[in-house]
């Protein structure tokens, strides 16, 4: 069978989609998964992603380029409010919103929050997409398809698709991309063919370290780490084929009390975060690294604005 050429009629197609969901709904995964590489932060506690990380899929045909949004929840914080607006404003610049709904939850209040914040957008197509269908069998799968098909039709808009995935084997993944593209603008690459996030490369090795940091305290601390990279500089009078770069982070946290917590017996949970993080630093940017961590006390930084401006939010 002839796979069929990419004739020259059809036009190149770009623009922006964005997964919205609730908190662990599976969008930074769906991410990674899509751009093949690891750029969105990844965990299984809510409310980890807080910068836009942008996944850029590069095809032939097209340049479909992922904004990762935090969870839209009901915010009981200062930090809160403002993931709550990034979102809002994230959603009104782009072209295609994906909705992310896991296939073992049945939709709850949360999900009916957002889906009726999505009915508010009228022109942008929405599709949702059921994400976590390894962990169900398929007659759960079906009633999730026919709860979703009806939340849209309650809340007056119609789907332009919907679509089960898994990315435990790849499953659909692709399948997301396929239908997603077609509902982007016809124009020109955004961004060059080798690009595959535009996010600063500081603030990913900041995300890189504070996920390796949440790595064994997620019950303990699961929102009151930040790291803000002080300074991130090649080390001086190193012979060309054996360059250092050397990266100075500091993780915060709110009170005194954590800071054991983070640095652990004799310093070893500080010592592994730096092992870890320091590895995924090396991959992301090809070239050795020497990591210095420290960790600070910034007293209740999440709701206090002068604070949340320092650490970048």
């Amino acid at each position: 069978m002839s796979v069929p050429t990419q004739s020259s009629e059809a036009p190149h197609r770009a623009g922006f989609a964005c997964f919205v969901g609730r908190p662990n709904a599976g969008k930074s995964t769906l991410t990674n998964a899509l751009v093949g590489q690891k750029v969105a932060i990844t965990s299984n506690r809510p409310q980890t992603t807080r910068h836009t990380v942008r996944g850029i899929v590069h095809r032939p045909e097209a340049q479909l380029i992922l904004v990762d949004t935090p969870g839209l929840h009901k915010p009981r914080t200062l930090l809160g409010e403002r993931l709550n607006d990034v979102v809002r404003t994230t959603w009104a610049e782009v072209d295609v919103i994906g909705f992310c709904l896991p296939a073992n939850e049945k939709l709850g209040p949360g999900d009916r929050f957002i889906a009726k914040e999505l009915a508010g957008i009228k022109k942008t197509p929405k599709v949702a997409i059921v994400t976590k269908t390894d962990l169900v069998d398929s007659k759960t799968l079906a009633e999730q398809l026919i709860a979703i098909d009806r939340l849209g039709k309650e809340l007056g808009f119609e789907w332009a698709e919907i679509v089960p995935v898994s990315v435990v084997g790849d499953k659909q993944i692709q399948l997301v991309a396929d239908l997603l593209i077609p509902l982007l603008p016809e124009g020109p690459a955004l961004y060059p063919e080798g690009d595959l996030t535009d996010e600063p490369e500081v603030v990913m090795v900041a995300e890189l370290i504070r996920e390796a940091a949440l790595e064994g305290v997620r019950d303990e601390l699961p929102h009151s780490i930040a790291v803000v990279v002080e300074e991130m500089l090649p080390r001086e009078n190193r012979p060309a084929d054996k360059p250092l770069l050397d990266i100075h982070a500091n993780v915060y946290i709110e009170r005194p009390s954590q800071k054991g917590i983070i640095i652990g017996p004799k310093g070893k949970r500080l010592k592994e975060v730096g092992t870890k993080s320091r590895k995924h630093i090396e991959a992301l940017l090809g070239t050795p690294v020497f990591l210095d961590l420290h960790v600070k006390v910034a007293k209740d930084w999440q709701r206090d604005p002068r604070q949340l401006r320092k650490l970048g939010f």
